[in-house]
């Protein structure tokens, strides 16, 4: 969340950053409660200073009349002041609902725009081939007997699949490599749990009840499937001190994730590239404030070799202010190029992104660090994808087809799947 004393003064920067944010945050509502709230604190604080100064002269009444009116006073503070209480308990709810509301602060560079159409392109990777009759992963996977949709929305519903033969052979070989690429640089691995409590959801920059919802929750328990393992990496060190020393600790999660996609329809998601489940592996990274610069900039080029390892073409861009999830200050998104869309002609898709989250996270979760001087703070939390199955397999399939009907795989992949080609 955004910090309360910074939108306090900072009013005109923070509803410049809601306007360009498409956010729908009410700066006003929440300083007038922020306001109403201040206030109540202060009359509790007073109250319970008064009820201290009724105690200590109980101590020194000589008289029963003293003693007698102390105690109505103390009897009525208290009442009061319990009364009170209760009106700050129901105005944290509000206020707290208003505060979550509020995107992160924006990066100066982040380009102006309201949607995905207006994110900049920064570099292309590869040589975007022509092909002749390009067939598209569905027709792909049809003809070569990779995938069955019709039975998976037989047994579980739309948007889900069965992954058959040598693709579903391949979709854990890409898992395992996206994990090894990792842990060579350094990462420590995790496989996470694929639940996680509410409130890591909130703080994670999720507001899972709302109409928007993009969360499974579990009937009866504090608990939601997860849609990606940035969230349960974050609740990892939840409520800890961390060592300056120790910093970055970056960490590289397997996970399957659970989205249910609301309104996500059309060409876009056909196919595997919009699915209510799929496999991720992610990038996180815990750091000092003076370090979230660089490593968001490692996490790119990371995300960068990887796949230019793939052999598939790519672009790299800079997302876009209307485009920005609510708790990133920068992202950058890899589109790979994916010959099968608009109906042959080709075009790009979203593959992985990388945020930069400050301290957005970290505030709301309780995560800080200390260093040997007895320096304190929030940590800075980042993310970045290294690989999500399905969705990836799409431009291995269409960019590695041949002439022939078969598809190549990938070198790197191919130790990891006993075999080099598909058909």
């Amino acid at each position: 969340m955004l910090d309360p004393k910074y939108i306090r003064e900072n009013v005109n920067d923070v509803k410049k950053n809601v306007k360009a944010r498409k956010s729908d945050a009410d700066v006003d509502a929440f300083l007038r409660v922020d306001k109403e709230r201040s206030k109540i604190m202060r009359e509790i604080e007073d109250m319970r200073a008064d009820r201290n100064v009724v105690a200590k002269d109980m101590g020194s009444a000589k008289t029963k009349s003293e003693k007698d009116k102390l105690i109505k006073k103390g009897k009525k503070l208290k009442d009061e002041t319990a009364a009170k209480e209760a009106k700050l308990k129901e105005m944290e709810g509000e206020w707290k609902t208003l505060l979550q509301k509020f995107p992160n602060l924006t990066h100066s560079k982040v380009p102006k725009g309201d949607s995905d159409a207006d994110n900049v392109e920064i570099k292309k990777f590869g040589k975007v081939k022509k092909m002749k009759d390009a067939l598209d992963h569905v027709e792909l996977a049809k003809k070569h007997d990779l995938i069955d949709f019709e039975r998976a929305a037989k047994t579980t519903g739309a948007k889900f699949y069965f992954l058959k033969n040598k693709l579903a052979i391949l979709e854990q070989a890409l898992m395992r490599y996206a994990i090894d690429f990792a842990i060579r640089e350094g990462f420590e691995f995790l496989k996470t749990p694929d639940l996680s409590k509410e409130e890591v959801l909130v703080g994670k920059g999720y507001l899972p009840r709302g109409p928007e919802k993009q969360v499974y929750f579990v009937e009866g328990e504090d608990l939601a499937l997860i849609g990606t393992s940035e969230i349960t990496v974050l609740g990892y060190h939840m409520n800890e001190m961390l060592s300056s020393e120790e910093m970055p600790k970056k960490y590289v999660a397997f996970s399957h994730c659970f989205r249910t996609e609301a309104g996500a329809y059309g060409r876009e998601s056909y196919g595997l590239y919009r699915v209510h489940q799929f496999d991720k592996v992610e990038m996180f990274a815990f750091t000092l404030p003076d370090q979230s610069e660089a490593v968001h900039k490692e996490f790119l080029r990371l995300q960068q070799e990887f796949w230019k390892s793939l052999e598939v073409p790519f672009r790299a861009v800079d997302c876009c202010t209307g485009d920005l999830g609510g708790s990133d200050y920068r992202r950058y998104d890899l589109e790979a190029w994916m010959p099968g869309r608009e109906n042959g002609k080709g075009g790009w898709g979203e593959v992985t992104s990388t945020s930069n989250c400050l301290d957005y996270q970290s505030r709301g979760l309780n995560i800080k660090f200390k260093s040997k001087e007895g320096d304190k703070g929030l940590a800075h939390t980042l993310n970045g994808t290294v690989a999500a199955s399905p969705r990836a397999l799409i431009p291995i399939l269409e960019n590695h087809q041949q002439a022939d009907g078969s598809i190549k795989i990938p070198k790197v992949l191919v130790s990891y799947c006993g075999f080099d080609k598909i058909g």
